[in-house]
């Protein structure tokens, strides 16, 4: 087993992210089990250098991700990030989200199958590591959501992408209001490929070992050895797509908010309740960026979606016309209050063209937009800055 990514978060001798090679299989286990396996700097740079050797690696045929302990991974790690942001400058920021957002791309054009094993939570920074890859295996115990805009920021990692692709208007919903799904509800919306019981993952990770193959109908058939076929609950989202459709494919924040206000008018629903509940206790700003994202992504390519998500981010942690990030991961995070001071605090007072700011170059000689690497049709690496 190799260790890559540098020493764990406060001190000690494990590594962050490890390697396990077996035949022409490699195995990337995310190495942080007391964090969640939340995304630090030094593992992105770690998955980064192992993805392109990999790609140029004719020995490597299958390509597997998981996480250590009980989560695949909870994200990235806002509070360090938020402290280095705070410490170092903006700049620290966009090479962290520069990185992060170069590796989500390279999963996405992989010619070699990946196929990524979510036991446990899988949130924001975890979805960009494991959804743009061929084959995402979700199972009993799988928490899917993206939470951004409780935090101040919004869906990114190529979300704009993979949620703009959800059934209807799902992916607006599930964008907004930082839903929550299981592994039946990300089977049955297509965010997960696969549901295999959670008493047969270390089963099907064994066979997926004896692959010697990139032919991904093997690894499919390989994988359907262990399948079943979920229902969903009775109280999922996914049984109140007429609804989430009805409202959530208004054209403004203001006015999906609104219909569901009507909707409650009219029913005891208490999912409707904590749906609008949630919309109006996260950031505004955050709100208005998030649904013209998910709205530009259903056009968009996978790179495309991250480069103007790169520039989103970029003005995000430059605080440039709002610091709800900052203010969001004080009060979810660190002072654990619950209690954000969003500025501005009403969606009103977030305007057209503050929002449409966000979507502009960043203006500051020290910034570049995201420079995508050209890839060969083989998926290997033409031009790359790394």
């Amino acid at each position: 087993m190799d260790d890559v990514g540098g020493a764990a978060a406060g001190g000690g001798d494990s590594k962050q992210v490890l390697v396990e090679a077996d035949g022409n299989t490699r195995t990337l286990i995310l190495n942080r089990p007391n964090q969640l396996n939340v995304l630090s700097s030094a593992m992105i740079k770690g998955l980064l250098n192992c993805f392109t050797a990999f790609v140029k690696d004719d020995g490597v045929k299958l390509l597997i991700m998981k996480g250590s302990g009980r989560a695949f991974c909870a994200g990235g790690d806002v509070v360090a990030g938020v402290q280095s942001i705070n410490n170092e400058g903006w700049k620290w920021g966009a090479d962290f989200f520069r990185d992060q957002y170069f590796l989500n791309y390279i999963i996405a054009r992989c010619i070699k199958p990946q196929v990524s094993l979510l036991t446990g939570i899988v949130m924001g920074g975890g979805a960009g590591v494991s959804l743009h890859g061929k084959f995402r295996v979700a199972t009993n115990n799988t928490v899917f959501a993206m939470p951004e805009t409780s935090l101040g920021l919004f869906p990114d990692v190529g979300a704009s992408y993979f949620l703009a692709r959800l059934p209807g208007f799902y992916g607006e919903y599930v964008a907004l209001v930082g839903a929550r799904l299981d592994g039946a509800e990300m089977l049955a919306c297509g965010l997960a490929t696969h549901f295999v019981p959670s008493n047969r993952m270390l089963l099907l990770e064994e066979s997926l070992k004896k692959v010697d193959t990139s032919n991904s109908f093997v690894v499919c058939s390989t994988i359907d050895q262990f399948c079943q076929q979920p229902s969903l609950k009775q109280k999922s989202s996914l049984n109140r797509l007429e609804i989430i459709n009805k409202c959530f494919s208004k054209r403004t924040v203001e006015e999906i908010i609104s219909s569901l206000e009507e909707v409650a008018s009219n029913s005891a629903s208490k999912w409707v309740a904590q749906t609008i509940k949630y919309l109006k206790k996260a950031s505004p700003t955050s709100l208005k960026i998030t649904l013209r994202s998910i709205r530009e992504g259903r056009t968009q390519t996978v790179g495309e979606c991250l480069q103007r998500e790169y520039r989103m981010v970029c003005h995000v942690v430059r605080g440039d016309f709002s610091r709800d990030i900052f203010e969001g991961c004080r009060a979810i995070l660190v002072d654990k209050d619950k209690n954000p001071k969003w500025m501005p605090p009403r969606l009103e007072q977030v305007h057209d063209d503050a929002v449409e700011e966000y979507f502009s170059r960043v203006d500051d000689p020290e910034w570049e937009d995201l420079d995508l690497p050209v890839m060969y049709s083989n998926g290997r690496i033409m031009e790359s800055k790394l």
